[in-house]
């Protein structure tokens, strides 16, 4: 039976990098899954690992390249320790980094910055994935798991209705989500970190200021206004699950919820995703 395809790699290798060359700390932690790809197939069939890097060495590799690199963002970083691969093994035809960043924010002591003291983001998780060959390399950066809403200027109206359909039309209702974002690049930019803060602001300000007819018109009016911001964009896949927050029926004791009092729920939940992208 042939191989059709071979792939392997180290996992979960966690790195906290800190620069503390003045009292002023900065620090970025990654959570990093480097696979290879190449010729590897002997260690398949033949038992043969001879030209097999060990996971270990991979896990090692990651803590030296970021050593080296304390502020990379998480794209110049993945882009650094493909090279770092694809210039050591002859073996290695494509290496490909994912990476999931836990954001660490500046406490503030006093009302002033501290400059070595941090609070966790908890809303969220930076993704970035770097793939590369000797040819060409390709980046996609994004986050997981980004939570926001909006309590009215959202509605649902004029769908299918027939003998399945029980849920009432709605001009007012709350539109919440917890989003997995993905945008591919076109071209480098010169700062991945405030790029990235542009795409997510822009989409914001979209889903916030504007009245959403669907999660589905929310979200490609949030990806086209992405693409119009930051011209180095390629495409924007987005990803949402419909956070439903339902009205409660306070009617058997005399009172109104008037979309005051709800109750939260997430499960089902529709799932709305598109792909928006340039035309050339």
């Amino acid at each position: 039976m042939p191989l059709i395809q071979n792939t392997y790699g180290k996992g979960q290798v966690r790195v906290l990098r800190v620069r503390r060359d003045t009292a002023r700390h900065e620090v970025r932690e990654l959570s990093v899954r480097t696979m290879l790809q190449g010729d590897f197939a002997a260690s398949y069939t033949a038992g043969d690992n001879h030209a097999v890097v060990a996971t270990d060495s991979i896990k090692n590799i990651t803590n030296i390249v970021a050593r080296e690199n304390l502020t990379a963002s998480a794209e110049l970083f993945g882009a650094a320790l493909a090279s770092r691969f694809l210039e050591r093994y002859p073996q290695v035809a494509r290496v490909t980094v994912e990476m999931q960043e836990t954001v660490w924010r500046r406490a503030s002591v006093g009302g002033v910055p501290h400059h070595h003291s941090f609070v966790l983001d908890s809303n969220g998780k930076p993704f970035a994935a770097v793939s590369g060959t000797r040819e060409a390399t390709t980046t996609i950066s994004g986050i997981n798991g980004f939570t926001f809403m909006k309590t009215t200027q959202s509605g649902w109206v004029e769908y299918v209705k027939d003998e399945y359909t029980t849920l009432p039309e709605t001009t007012d209702r709350i539109a919440a989500t917890a989003m997995d974002a993905h945008w591919s690049w076109r071209a480098p930019v010169e700062d991945y970190t405030i790029s990235n803060a542009l795409v997510l602001s822009t989409m914001l300000d979209v889903f916030a200021s504007t009245y959403s007819r669907s999660v589905q018109d929310s979200l490609y009016r949030m990806g086209e206004a992405a693409l119009a911001a930051v011209p180095e964009l390629a495409t924007i896949s987005l990803a949402c699950p419909n956070k439903h927050y339902l009205p409660i029926n306070l009617s058997p004791f005399g009172l109104s919820s008037d979309n005051m009092v709800f109750t939260p729920t997430d499960e089902p939940h529709g799932q709305i995703e598109c792909v928006v992208g340039r035309v050339n």
